[in-house]
């Protein structure tokens, strides 16, 4: 009994001995699970794009149990197939487990690496692929909060006595994303200020920020703009219209910080909602059944997915209390943007009221989308295929 017991404790004091020299790592990286992510400008910035998605995936991971030093990074990675692709490589050396696209313009990338890398998860925003296996695409109804933005510019435009607001977007008509964006900020601003005329420059980047200034200045000293939107990356428009002494609505986060006295609300996304749920599906299930358990994913002011930075004290007094009431709409399922049904606002603050009136989608050239009291446009014309500008909307060289 005496050598029995002498051996265990030999053994005992052997695996000591090995967890001291080796630290059992070959255990630790089997419990590891390793994230990568592509940007497409710097994960370092402290507005726009790029920074809510980074924001919203370091705050995931900590609620998901991941640590920060188990998220790989490729940041200030174009929007072409072939450095997509060497990003990919890179995180697929690296080991990840899960490798995450934050551009439409990687989607043929991830559509290539899914097949190539049968034992690593995908998943890429705003585009529309995926397959049985691997891959998976996540967007949201950004128009929505979009819309909503639109009621702030269109009370401060009534305030300010000016119809003219200028639009930076990064593709027009040439993205059904960034078109969708425009026409429903256009409602929204038109529910209150009927009036009013969004005109539009279009700069074919997502993230050129002398374009992005370029345009902001030729709105307002060509077009006589006194407020300034946008669907492009960066802060740039919202920091000329600090500058010029305007007001603006920003995008993709919270931009009063850099345009303090200008900066009315921004439409915002909360890709911590999606990332949560994102990494514990994938931790959970083999690569082989992730599209399978996890899905694609098309998330909504509802849904908490999409929604608005704080409404500063440059918008009017009505301005909260309209939102609140457009948001509650569209939440409860009652109303959406793209319908034959139209918001109508009126009364001073503390007793603002909306009205649901019947009234034809029109675009641009005059052409009716949806008839008085028709249905809505549907989710695959907003978010793919939406090529045309509605009334109001008047697109400059």
């Amino acid at each position: 009994m005496r050598r029995l017991t002498a051996l265990i404790l030999t053994l005992i004091l052997i695996a000591a001995a090995c967890v001291a020299v080796t630290g059992c790592t070959a255990m630790e990286e089997e419990d590891r699970f390793l994230v990568g992510v592509i940007y497409l400008d710097n994960s370092r910035a402290t507005a726009g794009y790029t920074y809510s998605h980074h924001y919203g995936l370091t705050k995931a991971m900590i609620r998901a149990g991941i640590p920060e030093e188990d998220l790989i990074v490729e940041d200030n990675v174009p929007g072409t197939e072939e450095d997509a692709s060497k990003a990919i490589d890179r995180l697929a050396d690296a080991g990840c487990d899960l490798i995450i696209g934050t551009s439409s313009e990687y989607e043929s990338a991830f559509v290539k690496a899914a097949d190539k890398y049968p034992d690593i998860m995908f998943a890429h925003a705003t585009g529309s692929s995926s397959n049985d296996t691997n891959l998976v695409n996540y967007y949201g109804r950004i128009y929505q909060a979009r819309y909503l933005a639109g009621i702030a510019a269109g009370y401060k435009s009534l305030e300010i006595e000016d119809n003219n607001i200028g639009y930076v977007s990064a593709w027009g008509t040439g993205l059904a994303e960034t078109c969708a964006d425009i026409n429903s900020f256009t409602l929204g601003v038109r529910s209150v200020n009927p009036d009013a005329v969004i005109y539009v420059k279009v700069i074919n980047s997502w993230g050129d920020s002398k374009l992005e200034r370029t345009a902001a200045v030729e709105l307002i000293d060509s077009y006589g703009c006194k407020l300034i939107s946008q669907d492009c990356d960066s802060a740039l428009p919202q920091t000329v219209a600090q500058e010029r002494g305007i007001y603006g609505c920003g995008y993709n986060s919270d931009m009063s910080d850099q345009a303090p006295d200008a900066h009315l609300t921004a439409p915002v996304w909360k890709w911590d909602v999606y990332y949560q749920y994102i990494l514990e599906t994938a931790m959970n299930c083999k690569p082989s059944e992730f599209a399978s358990k996890a899905g694609n994913y098309y998330g909504s002011l509802a849904d908490g997915f999409v929604g608005l930075a704080p409404i500063t004290e440059n918008c009017t007094p009505e301005t909260e209390e309209a939102i609140a009431l457009a948001a509650d709409l569209i939440r409860n399922g009652q109303w959406d943007v793209f319908t034959g049904t139209a918001l109508e606002f009126s009364g001073e603050a503390g007793s603002v009221s909306v009205s649901l009136i019947e009234k034809p989608l029109t675009a641009a050239d005059g052409t009716v989308i949806v008839p008085a009291g028709g249905a809505s446009v549907d989710d695959e014309t907003i978010s793919h295929t939406m090529d045309y500008y509605v009334e109001g909307v008047v697109e400059v060289g």
